[in-house]
């Protein structure tokens, strides 16, 4: 269980074990003003694209006004299909642009679980980020070798497979997401 404090450190993180229901950190404690324009996933045998979003909003939602946007704008859901879980290994590229701080030692922590099972877990980290620049971030998973039974259950029960996504910037918490997946045929 995730016990509420002031500031999640990356160690804290490395060790949780389940998935939160809340938001570990405000939409307003991303002061690096990091923005993702561009998200791709795809298949690295193939070089399949299985899923791509780009924010052309332009969203310049005031500062002081950022923490009333709706919390459900920080979870993605994927529909993929059971296939995705046969895949051997995918590529993500992630496209983000930088206010004007330099970001260093930018790491992402991903957790994925099966309903209150940890299934994987990813660490990454890009050293440094230029003042007003946008940087790509291209990251390469080995998908693990799933248990034909846990396989199964992931595709019988669709959006109970799910990932928290979280941003340090210097080891403090800036960016916390969250994704939900569906592997089953269903909408």
């Amino acid at each position: 269980m995730v016990t509420k404090q002031t500031q999640y450190t990356v160690e804290d993180i490395q060790k949780l074990g389940n998935y939160t229901e809340n938001f570990l950190c405000k939409i307003s404690d991303n002061n690096y003003d990091i923005k993702f324009v561009n998200f791709r996933v795809r298949d690295l045998d193939s070089g399949f694209v299985l899923f791509e979003v780009k924010d052309e909003s332009g969203d310049d939602t005031p500062p002081e006004n950022l923490d009333e946007i709706d919390d459900s704008l920080r979870v993605i859901k994927y529909h993929l299909g059971p296939d995705f879980l046969d895949l051997k290994s995918i590529g993500t590229l992630l496209k983000f642009s930088v206010g004007p701080k330099p970001v260093k030692d930018f790491v992402l922590i991903e957790k994925h679980f099966f309903k209150d099972k940890l299934v994987k877990t990813f660490e990454f980290k890009f050293d440094f980020c230029m003042p007003n620049s946008v940087n790509e971030w291209e990251t390469l998973y080995e998908i693990p070798e799933l248990d034909p039974e846990l396989k199964q259950q992931m595709i019988d029960y669709p959006w109970e497979t799910k990932s928290d996504s979280y941003y340090f910037v210097e080891g403090k918490l800036i960016i916390h997401n969250k994704a939900i997946y569906n592997y089953s045929n269903l909408d």
